[in-house]
């Protein structure tokens, strides 16, 4: 295994993720808010899975993004 291909490819996953996760999170907050499900001043708690089959791994983080 080259080490740093494997860690070049992590960065550029979890690069994709972030970005793709950002803008999925700002487009429901947005159409909610739109909507009226949401103020805008809220603190929404999110959870992230990430699986890796292959190796067994199932990672789960939860955290709060704040509106406010």
């Amino acid at each position: 295994m080259n080490e740093d291909n494997f860690n070049m490819a992590i960065r550029r996953f979890l690069k994709e993720v972030g970005i793709t996760s950002q803008r999925a999170i700002e487009k429901a907050v947005g159409e909610a808010i739109s909507a009226g499900r949401l103020q805008g001043n809220e603190t929404l708690r999110a959870r992230m899975t990430l699986t890796v089959n292959e190796v067994n791994l199932t990672e789960v983080i939860d955290g709060e993004i704040s509106l406010d």
